[in-house]
């Protein structure tokens, strides 16, 4: 059931961005995201709520971006990487959104299943243990140990590991962003994350 305070044409308690209301740069960023194949969820979803401050929006677009498909990390491991922060924050929009990238990009239900039920890490490869391992502390525990660290430092090298603890901050922020204006999944959509 939606909460009486979301609007139904945006999901989410801000009304769905018109482009008319937009200044000139704000409606050149709006016609960026209607352009972009790569949009998850266009306007019904973190786009659609930034776009209500353009000036933040046209700050965050690139770091986004670059995090998301020029940081280096490959597809696979960047949507395990969403997934574990999706997961850690219960972030159902995000995780519904992803899960289908993930799987799409090669990622394994088994994978998605550990990540999903929280259950304990076996079985899979040593990157993907790691990064689920360093998400769960880091997000979940607000701490990451010594030995967890040291390991995915040993795997990915510094630069890959600042993008990768980057990424999962970046989600973080967009899972709070959802959560304060309160995002709904797609109508007729529901999960289990």
């Amino acid at each position: 059931m939606r909460p009486g305070d979301v609007f139904p044409e945006s999901g989410n308690r801000l009304p769905l961005i018109e482009r008319e209301a937009l200044d000139p740069a704000g409606q050149a960023i709006y016609d960026e995201v209607a352009a972009d194949p790569r949009s998850l969820a266009r306007f019904k979803g973190p786009a659609g709520i930034l776009l209500h401050s353009p000036r933040l929006y046209a700050l965050n677009r690139p770091y986004s971006q670059f995090l998301r498909f020029d940081s280096g990390l490959d597809a696979r491991l960047r949507e395990l990487t969403i997934l574990v922060t999706a997961r850690e924050l219960d972030s159902q929009f995000e995780w519904h959104a992803h899960e289908i990238v993930a799987k799409s990009e090669g990622l394994e239900d088994e994978i998605v299943d550990i990540v999903r039920r929280r259950k304990r890490i076996r079985g899979i490869g040593e990157k993907e243990a790691s990064i689920i391992e360093l998400g769960r502390e880091a997000i979940g525990k607000h701490r990451v140990r010594r030995s967890t660290y040291a390991k995915a430092l040993e795997l990915f090298g510094a630069e890959t590991l600042v993008n990768i603890v980057s990424l999962m901050g970046h989600y973080t922020a967009v899972a709070t962003t959802l959560a304060a204006f309160a995002q709904q999944l797609p109508d007729g959509e529901k999960n289990d994350a």
